[in-house]
């Protein structure tokens, strides 16, 4: 997610973590999990709203990610996002298939697809940012990568079925390549407070973008580092995020100390 833009002046973000809710449905043994995160800056203002999707069955998955600036937040970024990816479980492992993102920031629209083979080639047929346009990195560069979608799904099965965060993994999104590095900090007990509602046992990741290679015209800003709290929330085999710390490249490490958390409804 690409939201260091939305940070125009040093604030405090706060992620409210307002339902994750699960559901099975027998004949065809799927599970439907979604979430949604409002997240607001300083003063209260509410500046984002993040509605996540996801979906197993069998050997199969999905992740649909929107996000929606809200408020006055878009008198400076007026975005709207919507991705999504879809590919194939293992026992431990999670391999896309294909991903597609289209982001309209501030009148611009661009679209970005990638097709992951199961021999670990990566096809980007994103849509040219002008005439002429071709990507800079190099194929072989890109072979063997996800999306940031499965990076971030990879972790949360990781999580339920090790107990662990140590993990990297190589992203490709269409627009930039680099690794998402996750490391365990520790298991921690949250307690309610003014930004979350969720209380109990949590591990806590640190996670550090290394960004390797980037086409040119896709200079947004995004987070370099973070910590994000999981808890096992509405799957046995998922552990999904109810706090998280982003620091921004576009605001000083000071300013910027977002937190997600909230309440959980939780059904299956």
């Amino acid at each position: 997610m690409r939201l260091a833009r939305l940070v125009v002046l040093p604030a405090i973000l706060a992620a409210s973590f307002l339902l994750a809710s699960a559901s099975k449905v027998p004949a065809e043994d799927t599970e439907n999990i979604r979430v949604r995160f409002e997240i607001f800056g300083l003063a209260g203002l509410h500046v984002l709203t993040n509605r996540t999707i996801i979906e197993k069955a069998a050997d199969r998955y999905s992740i649909t990610m929107d996000l929606d600036t809200r408020g006055l937040a878009r008198v400076f970024v007026d975005l709207t996002s919507h991705s999504e990816v879809h590919g194939r479980l293992a026992r431990d492992a999670a391999r896309p298939d294909a991903y597609h993102a289209e982001v309209l920031r501030n009148g611009v629209d661009r679209s970005y697809g990638v097709d992951y083979r199961t021999d670990g080639t990566v096809i980007n047929p994103s849509t040219p940012s002008s005439p002429g346009w071709a990507s800079s990195i190099p194929a072989a560069q890109i072979r063997g990568t996800v999306d940031q979608l499965t990076a971030y799904f990879l972790l949360e099965r990781q999580l339920a079925q090790r107990g662990t965060c140590a993990l990297v993994v190589p992203v490709f999104d269409g627009s930039a390549l680099y690794n998402v590095r996750f490391t365990d900090i520790i298991s921690e007990v949250l307690a309610a407070d003014s930004y979350q509602n969720f209380a109990g046992p949590t591990q806590l990741c640190q996670l550090v973008r290394e960004e390797i290679l980037r086409n040119p015209g896709q200079g947004e800003d995004t987070y370099q580092q973070g910590k994000v709290w999981y808890a096992p929330l509405a799957s046995g085999d998922l552990m999904l995020p109810v706090r998280m710390e982003l620091k921004l490249r576009s605001a000083p490490s000071e300013a910027i100390s977002p937190n997600c958390g909230g309440t959980v409804s939780t059904s299956i």
